[in-house]
């Protein structure tokens, strides 16, 4: 490849040694940008300062559920890799959320000068969320508008599915919540981003019929209360849906002829569904049917390298994913297909492609030399 790209990771619980490591395989003068994912459990305080000290490029990272990185998945530590002088990013964070709809006009302000000025670069957008936000929605489709032609593709930070308290890193040696990355990193290399998930629409729909995007509820479908018309779509009564009926039974909103995952997380007292992603009032969905995981993955990567023969792929997977890897025995095949595709990543609350907010899925970043 005609570009220096590095690779490093680091599975020592102390965050002084983790950085230690890490830098000292990416600390080279044409290193430019870092990009990393990290476990929750480190004191975050100390990483964030040695990550200061020891990089005076561009940094851009979040707190995850698990990692992915040359040896495949990795549960704990730090991964990450360097680009080199051939990228430039543009990084901007977006604190607090509530306020991204100023934030997102000043940042396409910039981005559109920026393409004015360099017309000719190839463009890609890396945006990471707090997972625990649940305004991932709103701040990627308003970005996407604003922007102008430059995909996104994004995760949702983590924190190994404690649900309480997800981070990112500001550039500046803290990790904050309540706040988003968003990189917009500009190189002369071939760039293609993609989405894959193993469900496909299957021939049961449903109406949403009352629903409330912000909180992501789903009160009513087909005009019954919202998890007994889901059991029943299934054949299944209320009491029997479960963590693992849900996450191999998600619901499936096609544009056109693509498909785009809503997973649910839990149905209520009052008979709602409480979902990872919002869906609106007057949808129609389908209820998702399963394919064969490992051949999906393998088939995206292949049409993906038929563009770019020999691509470093960047890859936002979704932790309901890699559970229903580990639940079926399949984390190593699947680990086996990130290593052979040379994929660095994380596992996420939730992923961001283009406009959009998925679920149970992997967006990805393919960049060629």
């Amino acid at each position: 490849m005609n570009f220096q790209l590095k690779y490093a990771s680091s599975k020592s619980p102390d965050p002084i040694q983790a950085v230690a490591e890490f830098a000292k395989i990416l600390n080279h003068e044409d290193i430019k940008t870092v990009i990393f994912f990290c476990s929750p459990d480190y004191d975050l305080d100390v990483l964030g300062q040695e990550l200061k000290k020891s990089f005076s490029c561009t940094c851009i990272g979040c707190t995850s559920s698990g990692q992915i990185g040359t040896q495949g998945f990795q549960h704990t530590g730090l991964v990450g890799l360097g680009l080199n002088k051939n990228f430039s990013a543009h990084t901007f964070t977006i604190h607090p959320l509530k306020n991204y709809a100023e934030m997102v006009s000043d940042i396409a302000e910039v981005i559109h000068r920026d393409c004015e000025d360099r017309p000719t670069l190839h463009r890609f957008s890396l945006l990471l969320v707090d997972g625990l936000s649940m305004i991932e929605e709103r701040l990627t489709a308003s970005l996407y508008q604003q922007i102008g032609n430059i995909p996104i593709i994004g995760g949702s930070a983590g924190d190994n599915l404690r649900f309480e308290k997800a981070y990112v890193y500001d550039g500046d040696g803290r990790f904050i919540s309540d706040a988003a990355v968003f990189a917009v990193i500009e190189t002369q290399s071939t760039i293609v981003t993609f989405k894959v998930q193993h469900f496909r629409p299957s021939k049961i729909e449903l109406v949403i019929t009352e629903a409330d995007p912000e909180r992501r509820l789903i009160f009513e479908i087909n005009g019954e209360p919202a998890a007994f018309a889901y059991a029943q779509a299934l054949g299944l009564t209320v009491s029997e849906l479960t963590p693992t009926v849900f996450s191999r039974h998600p619901l499936v909103l096609s544009f056109g002829d693509d498909p785009y995952v809503r997973s649910i997380q839990k149905w209520n007292a009052d008979l709602s569904l409480t979902c990872y992603c919002a869906i609106e009032e007057g949808l129609i969905v389908s209820i998702g049917k399963a394919e064969d995981p490992v051949q999906t993955l393998e088939c995206a990567f292949s049409k993906v390298r038929e563009t770019l023969p020999d691509p470093v792929i960047i890859g936002c997977d979704c932790i309901l994913r890699r559970i229903q890897f580990e639940q079926e025995g399949l984390e190593q095949q699947i680990a086996n297909v990130m290593v052979q595709n040379r994929v660095v990543g994380f596992s996420t609350y939730g992923e961001q492609y283009n406009g959009l907010h998925v679920n149970q899925t992997f967006t990805g970043i393919a960049i060629g030399g």
